[in-house]
């Protein structure tokens, strides 16, 4: 059933005087549906160039503007990239929604030289001056957390703060929580992936974003139900198979409960019209309810996919 705005659950945390901006942009994000089909497009510092050129990637990819092209063509929830890119293209693409990712780190300084840490770049003031300044659709922030770290708590901090904040100004708020670091033994273990959600909910975030933990299936549940309210969107992870990357998505939030997706090699790494079916097969899915024969005809262009507009407001 489709969200209203009477039927948005707003946080305690967001003022009467946000509740409105808060409602068209959750609303926004997740197409009235209460899902979020969250573009990708913050690995050009997690990955550096290794994500974007190489055997099997398309030479489209080597362009940073590959993304906001994807971004403007397909029919997503929001685009999540860094501050930076969306200031040197977003003027060129005005009707993309965006999450801005307030910290990033490169894979360079791996666990066994350090334990991670991630930093924000940019504050939620600054990004809601950015929002003014340029006009664009910034309806949320998004923050990385690397539970287990040995400086885990400058991050959780930080995150208490930002999710705080971004509610403050009606923003929808996205934490990335892998565990991670010298103390942790497998990142994906179910019982840390449900961990790390429960983790998410403490801190009052809307979405939280983790990687689908080992075995799947059931082992994903209990991630869901320690999330709680906090929707649980699934990282898509490296490329594979069209047809299996649907099929999982399917069983994640039809079967395990997820509220959504988080993807970007699997979309980024195909050339321009193939990546923009990829996006609208996993919004068929994850925004319509599609079953996957549904979302395979979609993405091999049989179907068209045309999602109602929301968040008119957000300029």
């Amino acid at each position: 059933m489709a969200l209203t705005k009477g039927s948005v659950r707003v946080p305690a945390g967001v003022p009467d005087s946000a509740q409105e901006d808060y409602r068209d942009n959750f609303l926004a994000v997740t197409r009235g549906s209460g899902n979020l089909m969250l573009f990708a497009g913050d690995q050009k510092v997690e990955h550096l160039n290794e994500d974007f050129f190489g055997p099997g990637i398309a030479a489209d990819d080597g362009d940073p503007e590959h993304l906001f092209r994807i971004a403007s063509g397909a029919q997503i929830g929001a685009f999540a990239t860094q501050i930076g890119l969306i200031s040197l293209y977003g003027r060129d693409y005005p009707g993309v929604r965006y999450i801005v990712k307030l910290n990033s780190k490169s894979p360079l300084v791996g666990t066994e030289l350090g334990e991670p840490i991630s930093r924000e770049w940019v504050d939620v003031d600054q990004v809601m001056d950015f929002k003014r300044d340029s006009g664009l659709l910034v309806a949320g922030v998004g923050y990385t957390i690397y539970l287990g770290s040995g400086f885990e708590n400058q991050m959780l901090g930080e995150a208490a703060r930002i999710v705080h904040q971004a509610h403050r100004y009606g923003l929808v708020t996205v934490l990335w929580i892998y565990p991670r670091g010298r103390a942790v033994g497998e990142e994906k273990d179910p019982a840390l992936i449900a961990g790390a959600c429960g983790v998410a909910a403490c801190l009052g975030s809307d979405f939280v974003k983790v990687n689908y933990p080992e075995g799947g299936g059931d082992a994903f549940q209990p991630a869901v139900r320690a999330a709680g309210r906090c929707g649980v969107v699934c990282a898509g992870g490296s490329s594979t198979d069209v047809r299996a990357f649907l099929t999982r998505l399917w069983h994640q939030i039809f079967v395990s409960g997820a509220r959504g997706n988080a993807t970007g090699r699997n979309i980024h790494q195909k050339p321009l019209e193939e990546a923009v079916r990829m996006c609208n097969a996993i919004s068929a899915i994850t925004i319509k309810g599609m079953n996957v024969d549904q979302a395979m005809a979609v993405y091999t262009g049989e179907t068209a996919l045309v999602l109602e507009g929301y968040g008119a407001r957000l300029h």
